[in-house]
């Protein structure tokens, strides 16, 4: 438990069965202190240790598949759970055996109510990842379980489950713990020591995984502040303690995407090894081993380019604006006349924020015409947009979109006050191919903006899809929502029922949006189902609800519906992909049209069946349909198909668009 540093534990299995606790016993962990994490569960839905600070107590337990101390232990613990529904209950599943897939089949043959979180690499049930305060877990056996206090996040109880109700009731209920640390017999758990990991060099080990993984940011003209430049081994010590909590919690390098699922060609998540050598190296203390030799890291963050991408071709500015210091700022729309005198096929676009700050995001697209009040949003092509972590969209090889000569150049400005006055003088670049492409790159949107979040709701969870027409070509995809986001999913249901994740979010960051690019193409067949299930945190343990402003921020004891600020709610996954049989010389627009017109049903039907039941038209945008339900559904069978939703939304366009034009007139 003391000397944790000179060698770092590595990968578990589990050997042998039940082991008597007097063959080795079990580690005493009360009073140490567990760190904070944030491990996936076997359906791939995060779990942070210090997230609900509002529970009585924190119960852990080591889980391993098939075995029986295992399995027992979380029958006591269900029980538990039902009878104290406020506990925070988890099973930690180190072994190096069981991978998410096993763990999630383990789940379901058991009826296991509890999360089973996936300790992949073993940083959390093992001892892994200790400090020399040792603020780790340290289990020995399978079903070995601890309390914790979510005060300040001590073991108060380590042993067998059967003393755990017990325990926790006097600990509730601010008395001793009769029995605070018991012998636990299980299955011994033998964690495998990994001697590469015992003496890492900053020089050879360190420096170079800050270069690959961190530097980008962490430099002059980088996304992170001032004072978190990576610029020298100096600068890197100082913060080891914080850089080891971020890599537990997985917050750094800030790329949510679970790499279980699919690969990624962007891909910034730390490596297994990544993750271990620099635990280790700071476990150790930091050590330096620069000498005389000069440090790798002040050379490679001298400072980022303007413009990573190279040279732009074009180079627009947004018009400028003043952001006041406080308050709401409704999104600005403002639209420029394109430069452009001829067609162009747009391979990337670059943002560049004037203050990283204050914009949140920044939405492009092309117009046919130039708004005569400078105002436009609903444009006809997308360009791209940005978000913290996201500057750049970069069409694959051999794609790119067609922009025609003329119109405007419209975006949508999400600026976020800062305590300060500012104007923004944010830029686009724009980089177009120099030959004309073979492949058409298209969007879709997945959007429901009935989405209604209930008060009170700690995973409150919606749900949209689209559905292709004809054989499609993922690339990318990008997941938006705001305060409340906590969860997202992008799962294609093909035609024969099959059903794969192709994106998990395990735990969203509202701090940073990014694209996720997929290494391979995802190839969809015509009539597969793209659905995008997101949950929500409306409840106390949300910490992104409060703050000093309190007319930005809100409490989770209200309904939330969407709406454009960060104190509203969005369901929106953006998707990059192209029809299949659709190159620059055999436009498909007619797919696209078709696919943009399902949108609306897609939208509203929560339950994928395809049809829209009155009770789903629960966004304000359908009541003129909901109020028409009968006279719309044209066959009489209570349900509305794409092809009447599609005739009522023509209608009420139409409808609109007649009375907007008496009204100019």
């Amino acid at each position: 438990m003391k000397r944790i540093a000179s060698v770092l534990l590595a990968s578990a299995s589990v050997l042998g069965l039940a082991a008597c606790s007097s063959e080795a016993p079990a580690a005493k962990l009360v009073g140490n202190t567990v760190d904070n994490y944030m491990l996936a569960d076997g359906a791939g839905m995060g779990n942070i240790l210090r997230y609900d600070t509002h529970t009585p107590a924190v119960v852990l337990a080591s889980y391993v598949n098939g075995d029986e101390a295992s399995r027992a232990t979380a029958k006591a613990l269900m029980a538990l759970k039902e009878k104290n529904p406020d506990l925070v209950i988890q099973l930690i599943n180190s072994s190096e055996a069981d991978d998410r897939a096993s763990i999630a089949a383990e789940v379901k043959e058991q009826g296991i109510t509890l999360p089973v979180l996936d300790d992949e690499f073993q940083l959390i049930g093992s001892s892994l990842g200790k400090d020399k305060e040792g603020k780790s877990l340290g289990f020995t056996y399978s079903g070995e379980t601890v309390v914790v206090s979510p005060k300040d996040w001590k073991v108060v109880y380590h042993g067998p489950v059967e003393s755990v109700e017990a325990a926790v009731t006097e600990f509730v209920a601010g008395k001793p713990i009769t029995t605070a640390e018991a012998a636990v017999k299980g299955t011994k758990l033998l964690w495998n020591a990994n001697a590469e990991y015992k003496n890492v060099s900053y020089v050879n080990d360190v420096a170079p995984i800050m270069q690959a993984k961190c530097v980008e940011c962490h430099q002059p003209n980088g996304i992170a502040p001032e004072m978190l430049y990576w610029n020298s081994y100096e600068q890197v010590k100082n913060f080891a303690p914080m850089i080891r909590e971020a890599i537990r919690t997985d917050r750094m390098p800030p790329f949510d995407a679970d790499s279980h699922y699919r690969a990624f060609a962007n891909n910034e998540n730390l490596t297994e090894k990544e993750v271990k050598t620099l635990v280790s190296w700071i476990d150790a203390g930091a050590p330096s081993d620069l000498g005389e030799a000069a440090d790798p890291l002040k050379a490679a963050a001298a400072g980022r380019e303007e413009w990573p991408l190279g040279k732009p071709d074009l180079v627009v500015d947004i018009p400028a604006y003043d952001v006041p210091a406080a308050g709401v700022v409704d999104y600005q729309i403002p639209a420029v006349a394109s430069p452009l005198t001829e067609g162009k096929w747009l391979k990337a676009t670059t943002f560049k924020a004037g203050n990283r700050q204050g914009v949140h995001h920044i939405l492009a697209g092309w117009l046919p015409k130039m708004p005569a009040n400078g105002r436009g949003f609903d444009w006809n092509i997308s360009m791209g947009g940005y978000a913290v972590g996201s500057e750049s969209n970069l069409a694959p090889e051999k794609w790119a979109t067609w922009i025609p000569a003329g119109g405007a150049i419209s975006f949508q400005m999400h600026y976020t006050p800062i305590g300060k006055a500012f104007t923004d003088n944010s830029k686009i670049a724009f980089y177009f191919s120099k030959e004309d492409p073979e492949l058409v790159k298209r969007q879709i949107v997945i959007i429901d903006p009935s989405i209604t979040i209930q008060p009170n709701q700690a995973r409150w969870h919606e749900t949209a899809y689209v559905q292709f027409p004809a054989d499609v070509q993922i690339t990318a995809s990008l997941v938006h929502a705001h305060y409340r986001g906590y969860a997202s999913k992008l799962t294609a249901i093909y035609p024969d029922g099959k059903e794969e994740v192709i994106l998990n979010m395990p735990h969203y960051d509202f701090n940073w949006q990014r694209e996720y690019v997929y290494k391979d193409l995802i190839e969809l067949p015509a009539g597969t189902k793209l659905v995008a299930d997101y949950w929500y945190d409306n409840s106390k343990n949300n910490k992104a609800l409060y703050g000093d402003n309190t007319k930005t921020r809100t409490n989770p004891d209200q309904e939330v519906t969407w709406g454009d600020q960060s104190f509203e709610e969005m369901l929106f996954t953006s998707v990059q992909y192209r029809w299949k049989d659709e190159t620059a010389k055999n436009p498909r627009e007619d797919l696209q049209q078709q696919l943009q017109a399902s949108r609306m049903l897609t939208a509203a039907d929560d339950n994928r069946d395809g049809m829209l039941q009155e009770a789903e038209l629960k966004s304000p945008m359908f009541q003129p349909i909901k109020a028409n339900f009968a006279a719309v559904d044209l066959d009489k069978n209570g349900t509305l198909s794409f092809q009447e939703t599609g005739a009522a939304m023509k209608q009420m366009m139409e409808q609109r668009s007649k009375e907007a034009s008496a009204r100019r007139h």
